[in-house]
C-alpha cells in the first residue's frame, strides 16, 4: 500500500485521520510532517558551498517590513564551540556537531543604517525586539527545512539564552543584538526522534480562542504519547519536590519544567544591550 500524508499526520499526532489520504507521502509536506531533531552525526563534513546555499535559502524567509533583522554566527573556532558546550554540559552534541552556529536577533543593523542616512531611530520599544526575534525564528526554521531537504539533520539549542551575556561576549555581538538560539548541523548518524504533537484543536481556533476541550485534549494526548514513548522514571523532574504520581505524562513533565524559574536574566541582558522592552 502506498504511504500517504495521512499516515504521516496520524503518526505525528497519534490520532488516526484521513487528512491527506488522497496525497502520497512525498514532497515538502511529507518532509515537514516527518521532520525530527538529530543529535548524533557521521564524520562527513558539510560542504561549504552547500552551507552557503542553505543560508541563501534561510534569509529568503519572510521578514517584517523587509527590515531583515536576523543574522547568524557560524562558530568555526572549535575552542569556542567547546566553550559553549562547557556552558551547557547536558548537551554534548554541541561539541560533536560538524557545524555549530548561533542565530542572532539583529536590531543593530537598522540603527546603523539610520545613522548612515541621518535619520533618528524612532522605534525604541518592545516591538523592535519582537520583530528581530521573529525574523530570526523564521530564518532559522527556513534554514532547518532547507537543510533537511538535503539529507542533513539539525538540533536547535534554546539553552544558549541561559548564557546570553557570556555567548554575546564570545561572539563579540554589538549593542542591540542578542543570541536567539544555537543550531547543530550535520549528516545524521541515526534516525532522529519524532515528537508527537498536541491535537490540532489546541492550535487552531475558529473566530475566537476556544479551550472548552482543553482538559480532555491534554489528557488524551498524555495517554497517547505515553503509550508510544513514556518518559522513564529516571527522567522525572523534581521528584523530591513534587513526588511520584500514579501517571507521569507530558503535561506533568512540562508543568514541573516551567515551575522552575529560568532565564530571568534575559530581560536584563537585552536591556544592557541597549534595547528597550516597554
Amino acid at each position: 500500500m502506498t504511504k500517504t500524508l495521512a499516515d504521516l499526520v496520524s503518526y505525528r499526532y497519534g490520532i488516526e485521520t484521513d487528512l491527506g489520504a488522497d496525497r502520497p507521502a512525498e514532497g515538502l509536506l511529507a518532509q515537514i510532517l516527518d521532520r525530527r531533531s538529530h543529535r548524533r552525526w557521521t564524520p562527513d563534513p558539510v560542504p561549504e558551498d552547500l552551507l552557503q546555499l542553505l543560508f541563501a535559502c534561510a534569509f529568503s524567509a519572510s521578514a517584517k517590513s523587509d527590515l531583515q533583522q536576523s543574522g547568524v554566527v557560524v562558530v568555526r573556532d572549535k575552542a569556542v564551540q567547546q566553550a559553549i558546550t562547557d556552558l551547557i554540559p547536558a548537551m554534548p552534541w554541541i561539541a560533536t556537531a560538524p557545524v555549530f552556529m548561533i542565530w542572532i536577533g539583529d536590531n543593530h543593523r537598522i540603527r546603523r543604517i539610520c545613522e548612515m542616512r541621518g535619520k533618528p531611530f524612532g522605534n525604541d520599544h518592545l516591538d523592535s525586539f519582537l520583530n528581530a526575534a521573529t525574523d530570526t525564528a523564521l530564518a532559522m526554521q527556513t534554514f532547518i527545512l532547507a537543510a533537511e531537504s538535503q539529507g542533513l539533520g539539525c538540533c536547535p539549542i534554546s539553552n544558549v539564552r541561559n548564557h546570553a551575556a557570556a555567548i554575546a561576549e564570545m561572539l563579540k555581538l554589538p549593542p542591540h543584538t542578542f543570541p536567539y538560539a544555537g543550531l547543530c548541523l550535520g549528516y545524521p548518524a541515526r534516525e532522529g526522534f519524532s515528537s508527537m504533537r498536541l491535537p490540532l484543536t489546541r492550535f487552531v481556533h475558529d473566530d475566537t480562542y476556544n479551550e472548552a476541550t482543553l482538559a480532555a485534549d491534554i489528557d488524551g494526548y498524555d495517554r497517547r504519547r505515553a503509550a508510544r514513548h513514556a518518559p522513564p522514571k529516571t527522567s522525572w523532574r523534581d521528584v523530591e519536590r513534587w513526588g511520584e504520581p500514579d501517571f507521569y505524562g507530558w503535561s506533568e513533565d512540562k508543568a514541573r519544567q516551567v515551575a522552575v524559574t529560568e532565564r530571568d536574566n534575559l530581560g536584563p541582558f537585552v536591556r544592557a544591550q541597549g534595547m528597550k522592552l516597554d
